[in-house]
C-alpha cells in the first residue's frame, strides 16, 4: 500500500465522511484556513494516481469517491505501525500505550473482552 501524505490523509477522512464530493464540497468541509481551491485539486489527483480514489463525470466537473474503505486503510496503517515498531507483537504494542499513554483497567477491559469476543 503507498504511503499517504498528511495533507493527502486529511482529504481521505473527508471523503469517507461525505462519501462523495467534488472539489467544492471537499474545500467546505476542511478546517481554517483553507488551503486553495487548486491545492485540494491536486490532492485530489494525486490520491486518485494512488489508487485511493476515483471520480465520476457529473455535468463539467467530477464528483470524488474513495475506493478503499476507512475500516481497510486503517488495519494496514495499524500493521504497518505494529511491525515497523513493534516487531510484529501486539503485546508489545499494547504495552507500549499502556506505559506511555495511561491506559486505565477498564480501557484494558474493555480490549481484553474484544479480544474475547473476536476469538469466538
Amino acid at each position: 500500500m503507498k504511503q499517504l501524505t498528511k495533507a493527502e490523509e486529511e482529504v481521505m477522512q473527508l471523503l469517507w465522511k461525505i462519501e462523495k464530493g467534488n472539489v467544492a464540497a471537499i474545500l467546505e468541509e476542511l478546517p481554517e484556513p483553507k488551503p486553495a481551491y487548486n491545492t485540494v485539486s491536486t490532492i485530489v489527483r494525486i490520491l486518485e494516481d494512488k489508487g485511493f480514489v476515483s471520480h465520476e463525470k457529473v455535468g463539467k466537473g467530477h464528483v470524488y469517491f474513495p475506493l478503499m474503505k476507512k475500516e481497510e486503510y486503517s488495519n494496514q496503517r495499524l500493521n504497518t505501525l505494529m511491525d515497523g515498531y513493534f516487531q510484529g507483537s501486539f503485546t508489545s504494542m499494547v504495552s507500549f500505550f499502556m506505559k506511555k499513554n495511561d491506559i486505565s483497567l477498564k480501557e484494558l477491559e474493555e480490549i481484553m473482552k474484544n479480544i474475547k469476543d473476536k476469538e469466538q
